[in-house]
């Protein structure tokens, strides 16, 4: 009998304990199924391990350095300096030509039939005078529009002595004037001077010949007429520039164009007159670019006293632009792998971390840097090829991406 209550006991307490243990896992599978109760104790839980993890990536981020001592640095001959925010200008370094001024320029041509019977200016070069006469011109029309003018003229002195009615003389005398105004109009169009017209009228002889005159002063730098030759209405006879000023026309490459504006100032050399400088301001940007140079041209106007600038001389044309304050090293400063720009911020006790940067403009000797250093870390500015040789030997390299700070 005791074995038998000893027994049932035992089967008692095994049957307690099963139904304890399936109620702990029927409340810790309801405690899952709770999303705001389990997510919270999820995130206590989590925490822990979510302090842990920076920490370990901060260790497997570790700037790598390469070590230098001071007496190798001395003698590799290294040198630090300061990346600094700094005014920076660009400096675009051209050669320009000296070409006539478009708008002092002007043609003298006939706008009659005729030959040319004189040349007062017989050959390229001549400078002339506004006014002075060019050549003379025989045309049987202009004889006839002449002539036309003095019979009008005539007639209108004559109908005032005839014995018509006043009326009549009136209308007469209207319409001879009328044919003279027409005549001297026709004169003018043919631009004939007014005071060879009322040479005609006071003479009340018609000209064999009329005289073309220079509308400008310049100089004389195309002719094409010559002694007998026919011309006929719209054919170029001279053409006159006057030199008092002149443009330089520079080219200016495509990288380059949208840094350069009408005003900016320049400095214009000229290789025959060494240490003689001209200051031109940019008058204009001309809007086409040359298929086969990639360039543009910028115009400068440039006084020219006494003609020492001749059409067709090359010139040195510097323009200094300003470009404002950037943060900026030294160009020797910065290895350029051509895939990436790295430097060597000098850490102190020796240590020199390779970093990689982005890079903007260079200008006069330094590298605007866009990322990757701050204002007063210093860099290693020489020897830096030695440097990065002793990196790569001791395996050192900079993060991939860089390293931020």
């Amino acid at each position: 009998m005791k074995r038998q209550h000893l027994a049932v006991l035992v089967i008692v307490a095994l049957a307690f304990l099963a139904a304890v243990y399936a109620a702990k896992n029927m409340r810790s599978t309801k405690q899952d199924s709770l999303p705001v109760a389990s997510g919270q104790q999820r995130q206590d839980v989590a925490k822990p391990q979510e302090t842990e993890m920076p920490q370990q990536q901060d260790q497997q981020e570790e700037a790598p350095a390469v070590e230098i001592p001071e007496d190798k640095q001395q003698m590799l001959g290294m040198k630090t300096v300061e990346a600094s925010v700094r005014p920076l200008q660009q400096v675009i370094r051209t050669v320009g030509s000296i070409e006539y001024d478009e708008r002092r320029t002007a043609t003298v041509n006939a706008k009659f039939e005729g030959w040319i019977e004189k040349l007062h200016v017989d050959y390229t070069g001549r400078y002339v005078r506004k006014g002075e006469p060019l050549a003379e011109v025989y045309s049987p029309e202009l004889v006839a529009t002449q002539q036309e003018l003095l019979n009008a003229l005539k007639w209108a002195h004559q109908s005032g002595n005839t014995g018509s009615g006043e009326m009549t003389k009136t209308l007469m005398a209207k319409d001879a004037q009328s044919l003279a105004d027409a005549a001297r109009q026709r004169l003018a169009f043919w631009d004939i001077a007014e005071e060879q017209v009322k040479k005609i009228e006071e003479t009340g002889k018609p000209v064999r010949t009329l005289t073309l005159y220079s509308p400008v002063s310049g100089y004389v730098v195309q002719k094409m007429a010559v002694r007998g030759m026919r011309v006929m209405p719209g054919e170029k006879l001279f053409d006159i520039a006057d030199l008092t000023s002149v443009w330089v026309m520079a080219d200016i490459y495509e990288n380059e164009i949208a840094l350069v504006k009408p005003g900016q100032k320049a400095k214009i050399s000229l290789s025959y007159a060494p240490g003689r400088e001209m200051t031109a301001i940019i008058d204009y940007v001309y809007p086409t670019l040359s298929s086969g140079t990639r360039t543009a041209k910028v115009r400068f106007t440039v006084p020219n006293p006494g003609v020492q600038l001749k059409p067709q001389m090359f010139t040195n044309v510097e323009i200094t632009i300003p470009v404002g304050n950037r943060l900026a090293v030294p160009a020797d400063a910065v290895l350029d792998t051509g895939m990436r720009q790295i430097v060597y911020v000098d850490k102190g006790d020796g240590s020199f971390e390779p970093r990689e940067i982005r890079t903007g403009l260079r200008v006069e000797g330094f590298l605007e840097v866009l990322a990757g250093l701050k204002a007063g870390e210093k860099v290693a500015a020489s020897s830096i090829f030695l440097v990065d040789s002793e990196a790569q030997i001791k395996g050192v390299k900079p993060l991939a991406g860089g390293h931020k700070h």
